[in-house]
């Protein structure tokens, strides 16, 4: 399978496993899921030339808003799927270790850290909203999980 190919199993894979972790923290726990309705409504808003918002919940909807997160969601797993191969080097995909794969989850926090939230109106690092620790946290785990899919995926690929 050629290494593009490889690639986007992966980041949608990750994806996968990241969204799955959020349903089993939902039920399990009560924990909300992350709300990718919301960076649908953000870069809808580009068309609007609006980047920064005062707080992006009390930003008008955008049509498609929904499914243009969600899209949005798995295109950026798979673009950084493609940033990790590139960092470690394609000879991962033929055997995966999980280190690099979880520092890239760890790493991948920084984007919506430093700058989602902070367009979002949430802060630097969710900084302004009630709950910054817990918002942080979750936001680890989330990215963490993706990382342990990086993994999982890479190794699924390996058996085919």
């Amino acid at each position: 399978m050629d290494v593009i190919w490889q690639t986007v199993f992966i980041g949608v894979g990750a994806t996968l496993i990241m969204d799955a972790w959020a349903v089993i923290q939902k039920r399990v726990w009560n924990i909300p899921p992350l709300d990718y309705r919301l960076v649908g409504r953000w870069v809808g808003c580009f068309f609007q030339k609006k980047l920064i918002h005062k707080t992006i919940i009390q930003t008008s909807q955008v049509k498609g808003e929904v499914i243009i997160g969600w899209f949005l969601h798995y295109l950026i797993g798979i673009v950084f799927s493609f940033l990790m191969i590139w960092v470690v080097g394609y000879k991962w995909l033929l055997n995966p270790t999980f280190f690099p794969a979880l520092i890239a989850g760890i790493i991948s926090v920084i984007a919506p850290f430093f700058i989602m939230q902070p367009c979002f109106g949430f802060g630097i690092a969710a900084s302004l909203t009630p709950k910054p620790n817990s918002a942080r946290f979750r936001s680890l785990i989330a990215h963490v999980s993706f990382g342990v899919g990086l993994y999982i995926s890479a190794e699924l690929l390996c058996l085919i």
